[in-house]
């Protein structure tokens, strides 16, 4: 089957879950998972912001089956009781890893946690999210967990013993340093529930380099400059809209073909149709994965036994 993102599967009585889905790839991700029929919960620290989302979406596809939840991710209190509400659905076919902050101080933070801000916030909350969620994904037959990765995993060697940026800290290292252990979750989520018989399969997908410019605009959502659209028009060779990079998460999400342990991106790596990738090594290894997966146990104090449900 060749898939195409103008013409998604029909989803009706299925249940998906963005995290930070009320802007940028996030909403273009619920949107699109709501064309399909399938009920979308948006998953956003700012209630209001997510009511917005569901405005605009509502107002693009009519009666679209929304709901929103509120959860901060760079809390672990806030990601566990959200995960826990996750935990009450009838199903849940769908977890997108999406929320994460793309920009951020010079100067290394903590949240109240004790934890570095960037890598908690778009990785460590998602584990604490996900590990309290489990319940209702084992539950549910054929249910998948998609994490976002990046292209910053390209551009940024992994140091495992530094994911905190504890010896040294840079806003792009410790971005990349979050993607790898988006990568890493991910996958190892995908080879325990495989070994466990779970049946929750593990998908990563990166957007390539998608950039507001060249995204279509949704009032009070995503909206374009004048020095956006500039920016957009003098890099479009290698950029696309964040709509066409929502694609290669709803293809890892929808698509039967992909599997658990695959990795979905633009076919010309930076922009094109969603295709199958190859992760970096280094984030991808079992051994990376076991390691993480034992630190974020520590972290935040859960831990996550794929084969109880």
């Amino acid at each position: 089957m060749t898939w195409h993102p103008g013409r998604l599967p029909d989803r009706r009585g299925r249940v998906y879950v963005v995290t930070g889905g009320n802007a940028g790839l996030g909403y273009f991700t619920a949107e699109q998972l709501a064309s399909t029929g399938a009920h979308v919960v948006l998953a956003s620290r700012d209630g209001k912001k997510a009511d917005a989302a569901i405005r605009s979406i509502r107002a693009r596809l009519g009666r679209a089956s929304l709901d929103r939840i509120t959860v901060d991710l760079s809390s672990l209190e806030s990601a566990e009781t959200a995960g826990r509400a996750i935990a009450d659905f009838d199903r849940l076919d769908g977890l997108v890893l999406n929320a994460g902050t793309v920009t951020g101080s010079r100067d290394r933070q903590e949240t109240d946690d004790g934890l570095e801000l960037v890598l908690a916030t778009n990785y460590v909350g998602h584990f604490a999210l996900t590990a309290r969620a489990w319940p209702i994904l084992a539950r549910t037959p054929e249910s998948r967990v998609v994490g976002l990765g990046s292209l910053s995993t390209e551009l940024v060697r992994l140091d495992p013993a530094d994911l905190l940026s504890e010896r040294r800290y840079g806003f792009f290292r410790a971005y990349a340093f979050s993607k790898h252990a988006i990568h890493g979750f991910t996958l190892e989520l995908d080879r325990r529930s495989r070994a466990a018989s779970a049946g929750v399969a593990g998908v990563l997908a990166h957007p390539g380099y998608a950039v507001d410019g060249l995204t279509p605009q949704r009032p009070g959502i995503a909206s374009r400059g004048a020095g956006d659209r500039l920016y957009g028009a003098s890099i479009a060779v290698g950029a696309q809209g964040k709509n066409r990079g929502a694609a290669s998460t709803v293809r890892a999400l929808l698509d039967p073909t992909v599997v658990g342990g695959e990795y979905v991106g633009p076919e010309f790596l930076t922009r094109g149709r969603p295709v199958l990738q190859r992760p970096v090594v280094s984030s991808a290894s079992p051994e990376f994965g076991a390691y993480l997966w034992a630190q974020s146990e520590l972290w935040t104090g859960i831990p996550f036994d794929v084969a109880a449900s």
